[in-house]
């Protein structure tokens, strides 16, 4: 299919790239980049020879965004687009592998249990170390002080959680939730440290962890969105969370919801039929937007009536406990995540179909496509430091 000629010449084009002057100006961003999976005519097709899974080091906080390097690591399109973490102070960056390919059989996957550290401050970025997690690792993050990392495994029902020294991570425990069909989906913190929210899109809840220190355990209190809670973000204000999600993949609307962090548990307090599977949302830095990318019918074969040739990237305010519909902008098809820059002017848009990401600009007001950023296989994450 071309993947291997691709990464090649990808290789030679970051070969002759720039270092760049000062990594302390940069704002990093990290797509995790699957070549195990393609969609043709709208169905989802293991590559029988894939070249090795990628992750794209960029630097957001240049205009036009710059690539600055590509590190060979485990990466899946398999569970939420937040399949990637940098630490705060972007020393490092980890990555899950949710899939592998099966060795017994070329044209499937089979659950992978990996984490990969990535230096990104190295020139070249490099891999220095993979840790083991549980079964299926999907969504990742830092702790705001960057002393813990929670890994949430779909496979098995479980949260990991790591201890960061420097830029090592071991083993500090694993929260199980009791059902291994629960499929916790993403975790995240809260900017005080003191609790977490893990999706858990296999039956629809959405747990509160609380947090002492090197500490985590589950409260058992949870709410419950919509159908397949999925991707999640927190503002950084602390004031709300929003999560989308997958509802059940058959051309229908589906939802996001708005969570009320200032409640003792959070509650949901709204919902809004953003359109058809709203894969990633990302709030903006400054915890005022939120972006949500859809795919919009673009992974459908062209036969089906949902089809649309594709994805849709849409904004929305959270103001007042509601959110609010700002602006939306066509991109790539079988969108995965999005990121911010620093100044909320600037998105990155994953797109799969076009194995690139859609560079977009915002003013408060409108937002609009302004150009694209190739990558080395078909981004399925992306993250930025948390603020």
């Amino acid at each position: 299919m071309g993947h291997r000629s691709l990464l090649a010449a990808g290789a030679f084009a970051l070969a002759t790239l720039p270092v760049l002057p000062s990594v302390s100006t940069a704002q990093i961003a990290v797509s995790a980049n699957d070549n195990k999976l393609i969609n043709v005519g709208g169905r989802n097709q293991v590559v029988e020879n894939p070249a090795p899974d990628t992750a794209t080091i960029i630097d957001l906080g240049v205009s036009p965004p710059k690539v600055i390097g590509e590190v060979k690591a485990g990466a899946a399109v398999a569970g939420v687009p937040q399949s990637v973490a940098v630490a705060p102070d972007e020393s490092i960056a980890l990555v899950t592998a949710a899939n592998k390919k099966d060795p017994a059989n070329a044209k499937k996957q089979t659950p992978d249990n990996k984490l990969t550290i990535i230096d990104v401050k190295a020139r070249p970025p490099a891999v220095i170390g993979t840790v083991e997690v549980g079964k299926g690792p999907s969504g990742v993050s830092f702790s705001p002080d960057g002393k813990l990392v929670l890994v949430a495994n779909r496979g098995d029902g479980t949260v990991s959680v790591l201890k960061v020294s420097g830029k090592a991570l071991t083993s500090a425990g694993k929260i199980d939730f009791g059902n291994p069909k629960s499929q916790p989906s993403h975790a995240v913190f809260t900017p005080d440290g003191k609790m977490a929210l893990v999706t858990r899109d296999g039956d629809h809840r959405i747990s509160v962890l609380a947090v002492d220190g090197d500490k985590v355990t589950d409260t058992k209190k949870y709410m419950v969105a919509g159908f397949r809670p999925y991707s999640l973000s927190i503002s950084s204000k602390g004031d709300v969370a929003v999560v989308g999600n997958q509802g059940g993949g058959q051309g229908d609307i589906d939802l996001i919801h708005l969570i009320d962090l200032k409640q003792n548990p959070p509650r949901i307090v709204d919902a809004v039929a953003a359109g058809m599977v709203p894969e990633g949302v990302g709030m903006s830095p400054d915890g005022t937007h939120v972006a949500v990318t859809l795919h919009n019918g673009s992974n459908k074969p062209k036969s089906h009536q949902a089809y649309h040739d594709h994805g849709l990237v849409k904004i929305y305010r959270a103001q007042g406990g509601k959110l609010i519909f700002v602006a939306e902008a066509k991109v790539g098809g079988w969108g995965q995540g999005i990121v911010w820059s620093k100044d909320g002017k600037t998105l990155l848009a994953q797109s799969m179909a076009e194995k690139a990401l859609d560079v977009l600009s915002f003013d408060g007001k409108t937002l609009k496509k302004t150009g694209m950023v190739k990558v080395g296989g078909g981004p399925a994450g992306i993250r930025t430091a948390q603020p």
